[in-house]
């Protein structure tokens, strides 16, 4: 059984980190994640800065634990609709989540970052939601009309590498002319309906 000073320590530790991603959310509902600073959150949260440092690695961390819910929140969305009968119907159910992660370079950029294929060494709530799109995805894939000569987990894999691709194009100089769900209608075309 825990010590009575331990438990008030956890206590408030916890309080603390949710003040610092409180602090951080009205920044960011105002200005934008790219626009949050460090010296921002810990002046709003009434902290010292070292205080910041004992509960995030850096401003990452921070951000991953606010971008993170906000994709499952649009994850969650997803899973109330039915499967979608071919790629325009997934292409549009979509479209939300592939907003959200495109709002900004840093959004985008941050996602990459964390999504596990990094060779991070912790798994944490971007990586989680890569995972649980193809859980979701996977599904999905199987109820519809898309090809059937390779699993349903892997026709998600392909799904989720090439929404990172038609997002990373978006920022593309080179190759940015074309919309976002116009390239991955593409994509998604000669995966999941291969001709022969």
């Amino acid at each position: 059984m825990p010590k009575t000073g331990m438990v008030k320590v956890q206590t408030r530790t916890l309080k603390t980190r949710a003040k610092l991603i409180e602090a951080a959310q009205v920044v960011v509902d105002e200005a934008g994640y790219e626009a949050l600073r460090v010296e921002q959150v810990v002046a709003s949260a009434g902290v010292a800065k070292g205080t910041f440092f004992a509960h995030f690695k850096d401003k990452d961390a921070l951000m991953e634990q606010l971008i993170g819910p906000k994709v499952d929140s649009y994850l969650d969305a997803i899973e109330t609709l039915p499967a979608p009968k071919d790629v325009e119907g997934l292409v549009q159910a979509l479209m939300p989540l592939v907003g959200f992660m495109t709002s900004e370079r840093y959004v985008f950029d941050v996602i990459l970052r964390h999504s596990g294929a990094a060779a991070k060494e912790t798994i944490g709530p971007i990586a989680q939601n890569f995972q649980r799109t193809g859980m979701v995805l996977g599904p999905w894939l199987a109820m519809g009309p898309f090809r059937k000569d390779i699993s349903p987990e892997l026709l998600a894999d392909g799904v989720g590498a090439f929404l990172i691709q038609a997002m990373a194009l978006h920022y593309c100089a080179l190759h940015n002319e074309m919309l976002m769900q116009d390239q991955l209608r593409i994509y998604l075309n000669a995966w999941l309906m291969p001709q022969a």
